[in-house]
C-alpha cells in the first residue's frame, strides 16, 4: 500500500471517508495474502508510505480487529494478520460444503445455458493451469468458477450466507494454489482430484443432475482440503510454510 493506490482509491470512490478506505486496502491486502498470515502491523510504516495520520491507520486496524482478521498480541506489543491453521480450515471447509454443495445441486436445475458455457470455460483454464503451475492462472479462475455456481443457484439467502464466509475462504484457497504451484506436490495423491473436479462438476451441471452435481461439489471441497493437509508431511501445512 502507497499514497498513489490511494489516490487511486479516492479517485474512484470520492464519496468514502478515507478511514473506510485505508481499513479496505489494508483488508484487500489480507485476504489476497499481500500481507502474510501472521504479520506485525506496523501502523507508522503503513501511515508513511500512505502519506496519511497514524490515527487513520489505527481506526483501521481496531476495524479489522473486530472484524477477526488480525489480533492483539500484548505479549508480543502489537498487531498481528490472524494465522491460518489446518483445524480452521477444516472448521470453515465444512461450512463451504454445506453452502456450495446446495448451490451446485440448485445450479444444475437453474443455471442458463450462457452460464454453463462460462463455466466449462473457466473449469478447462483452472485444470489447464493446475497442469502448468501457474498460480496465477488458477488464482484468476478459482474464484471466479465457483462464485459464478454460488449466484446461478438462484437462492438468495444461500447467496447472502456465502458472501458472509467468502474473505475467510480466499484467504485459504490463495494458500492452497500456492501449494499446488509447487513441484514438490506433484506426487500428492489428491492433486487429480483437484485438478479435473471443476469438469467433472461442470458435466454433472450441464446434464441437469442436481445430485451429481451436489456430490461433485462434495468431492471437490473434500479433494482440496486433503490435498492441503498432506502438503504438510504429517504436520500442519501452514504452520511448514511460515
Amino acid at each position: 500500500m502507497n499514497r498513489f493506490d490511494l489516490q487511486k482509491q479516492i479517485e474512484q470512490q470520492p464519496e468514502a471517508k478515507l478511514k473506510d478506505l485505508i481499513m479496505k486496502m489494508l483488508f484487500d491486502d489480507i485476504i489476497s495474502l499481500k500481507i502474510a498470515p501472521g504479520s506485525r502491523i506496523n501502523v507508522n510504516q503503513i501511515a508513511s508510505a500512505m502519506g496519511i495520520s497514524r490515527t487513520l491507520v489505527v481506526e483501521a486496524v481496531a476495524g479489522l480487529t473486530e472484524a477477526g482478521f488480525i489480533v492483539n498480541r500484548p505479549e508480543a506489543s502489537g498487531s498481528y494478520v490472524l494465522e491460518l491453521s489446518l483445524k480452521d480450515m477444516i472448521s470453515l471447509y465444512q461450512v463451504r460444503d454445506a453452502i456450495e454443495s446446495e448451490a451446485a445441486f440448485l445450479c444444475a436445475h437453474n443455471a442458463e445455458d450462457s452460464t454453463i458455457r462460462e463455466l466449462t470455460r473457466l473449469a478447462d483454464a483452472f485444470r489447464d493451469s493446475v497442469i502448468m503451475h501457474d498460480i496465477r492462472g488458477m488464482k484468476d479462475t478459482d474464484m471466479p468458477f465457483h462464485r459464478m455456481i454460488i449466484e446461478s443457484c438462484g437462492n438468495t439467502y444461500l447467496i447472502r450466507s456465502y458472501e458472509q464466509i467468502v474473505p475467510y475462504l480466499t484467504r485459504y484457497q490463495a494458500s492452497m494454489l500456492e501449494f499446488i504451484g509447487r513441484s514438490s506436490n506433484d506426487q500428492n495423491p489428491w492433486l487429480s482430484g483437484v485438478k479435473y473436479n471443476h469438469t467433472a462438476l461442470v458435466s454433472a451441471i450441464r446434464l441437469r443432475l442436481p445430485e451429481l452435481a451436489r456430490q461433485s461439489m462434495k468431492d471437490h471441497i473434500a479433494s482440496s482440503l486433503n490435498f492441503t493437509s498432506m502438503s504438510g508431511e504429517g504436520v500442519d501445512p501452514f504452520a511448514s510454510a511460515k
